[in-house]
């Protein structure tokens, strides 16, 4: 009587087959985790090549209330034209002054200065960004 009552009953605690699943379900989460792995991977290599065109506003100065001169420098593809755009804000963020270079050097790096024109007293010189000359905006 006691070798029946130290078995337990098969499908009372579990199946016998929970290993086999327990592999499925560790199997697919790894394929999942590689599939998401790899596509994070091409939507960073893709942002990253597309973007060739990179600037910055070193320094800026406020010449006058309706002037600002910002010194800018920009990093592209040698022989490549770009188009930059930058702005001058008020005190109060509104946008007071708009200006869009091109730059054709023939220089992988640019280094320029440009005067923005405003209708109040700007107190920022921001580049909002570059892009090739042939690429619609």
């Amino acid at each position: 009587m006691t070798a029946v009552r130290d078995r337990l009953p098969e499908t009372r605690y579990g199946r016998v087959d929970a290993a086999r699943t327990d592999r499925r379900l560790k199997l697919l989460g790894a394929v999942l985790g590689g599939m998401l792995l790899v596509f994070v991977g091409w939507a960073a290599w893709g942002y990253l090549s597309t973007n060739e065109i990179s600037g910055q506003v070193v320094t800026f100065m406020v010449v006058s209330d309706s002037e600002v001169q910002a010194h800018l420098e920009v990093h592209k593809p040698a022989g490549t034209t770009a188009v930059c755009t930058l702005r001058s804000q008020a005190p109060d963020q509104s946008e007071v002054g708009r200006k869009d270079v091109t730059l054709a050097q023939h220089d992988s790096t640019v280094d320029t200065r440009v005067i923005i024109r405003t209708t109040a007293r700007g107190t920022t010189a921001e580049l909002l960004g570059c892009q090739p000359a042939d690429q619609p905006r």
